[in-house]
């Protein structure tokens, strides 16, 4: 049986009214929910391209064995081709960039390759976000420049603003992101 025109715009009007509460509802608790940012990792030092990197990699454990910095682990993953290859996240740990390099070194598989220099590894680039750097409210705050092995090769502070990032400079070790103080992470590294 048809449905009437009265019956048809009725339920039109319920379906709009409630269409546009919980629109409003959805706006309302996306501003008071702290939801966390979704967490990111890096490959370790010397990785190849990430197209080619879940083909390459044996998932043998070596670097995750040999790290000094207990930093790579093992990707647990649902997707069956990127789990147990090394990862690193920063949030728990970051890449010294050891003097002895030993993941990139002793890889089997040529999933990381040595480089010549530190300074050509390329895992990643801190990003900064203003916005949430305590040295903006006055907070005399050093710990992600500090705790750089690079140095100001990599990250510099200028006046009482935040960190500049170096580019060339930052090879993505993570470390700034892992010692920073504020909660979201004033820096955080994004993989290349």
């Amino acid at each position: 049986m048809a449905e009437s025109p009265v019956e048809s715009s009725r339920r039109r009007f319920f379906a709009e009214g409630l269409a546009g509460l919980l629109g409003r509802l959805a706006d309302y608790l996306e501003g008071r929910l702290d939801l966390p940012a979704p967490r990111t990792w890096l490959r370790p030092p010397g990785a190849v391209c990430e197209d080619q990197f879940n083909d390459v990699c044996y998932r043998c454990g070596t670097c995750v064995e040999l790290c000094p910095a207990n930093a790579i682990t093992a990707l647990h993953a649902p997707e069956e081709a990127a789990h147990g290859t090394p990862i690193i996240d920063a949030d728990l740990a970051a890449c010294a960039i050891c003097s002895d390099l030993l993941c990139m070194k002793n890889c089997p598989s040529g999933a990381l390759t040595a480089v010549a220099n530190v300074h050509d590894i390329r895992m990643g680039i801190a990003i900064v976000s203003a916005g949430e750097c305590v040295r903006l409210a006055g907070t005399a705050c050093t710990r992600c420049v500090d705790a750089c092995p690079l140095g100001a090769h990599a990250l510099r502070m200028h006046g009482a603003g935040p960190p500049d990032v170096m580019d060339p400079g930052c090879v993505g070790c993570g470390q700034c992101q892992l010692h920073c103080p504020t909660t979201p992470k004033a820096v955080v590294v994004k993989a290349l």
